[in-house]
């Protein structure tokens, strides 16, 4: 049987430790990454998507009164949110990491907290790319079968994070401030979002369920 392709989201750069994390999680899995950026077209035939992390989103997406933010990357949103878009619309499944999860939030008319900084009390906000604190997940989610536990070790390398929740989402996790985690369809759809970088931690089983996960149901959409 042959792999399924997989699209990852990323900047346009050389520089993309990310997408060759990703990609490794995804082979490892039994899928086939794909690159996907604003300067390239988008790929045929893909069966998957994960939304990879990176810049903050410009912040007039999802707050009216708001600039734009200086260094965003507002091709890259865009790209971003077609792509989320598009693969919705064909039932496809999706991956959100970090900014991705962010993302679709934004997507479904969520809102971000723009800095969690001065908001954490109990989590550092120090970027750490190891399994640095602990996150819950509600029983009864997509998450929760998936991994198979109801508390994880986690990274952590972000400063936003998700507000006001999107139409049709669900939260599945949160960490010891309250912030959420882990967001994921209502419905049902294979459609999830994590605010870690699992691609970093595939040395770690409860990750590599993650891209297992995605891989096998863009292997059953495909068939």
């Amino acid at each position: 049987m042959s792999r399924p392709r997989i699209a990852v989201t990323g900047k346009a750069s050389r520089w993309a430790p990310g997408w060759w994390c990703a990609g490794l999680a995804i082979v490892l899995a039994g899928g086939w990454p794909v690159r996907a950026t604003p300067t390239r077209p988008w790929p045929r035939d893909v069966a998957g998507v994960v939304i990879g992390g990176g810049d903050d989103i410009a912040s007039d997406w999802y707050a009216a009164s708001v600039e734009t933010d200086q260094g965003a990357d507002r091709a890259r949103d865009a790209f971003e949110l077609e792509a989320i878009r598009v693969a919705r619309a064909g039932r496809q499944p999706i991956l959100g990491i970090c900014r991705g999860a962010q993302l679709l939030n934004v997507a479904a008319g969520g809102s971000l907290h723009a800095d969690i900084t001065p908001r954490r009390r109990s989590t550092s906000a120090r970027a750490n790319p190891l399994p640095c604190k602990t996150i819950v997940i509600r029983s009864a989610t997509g998450l929760a079968r998936v991994l198979g536990v109801s508390r994880l070790r986690v990274n952590g390398l972000h400063h936003q994070a998700v507000d006001r929740l999107g139409q049709g989402l669900i939260i599945a996790a949160r960490d010891a401030d309250g912030f959420v985690q882990a967001i994921e369809d209502r419905a049902g759809a294979p459609v999830l979002g994590v605010q870690w970088h699992p691609e970093y931690l595939i040395y770690r089983r409860a990750s590599r369920r993650l891209f297992t996960a995605l891989v096998t149901a863009a292997r059953q959409r495909r068939s």
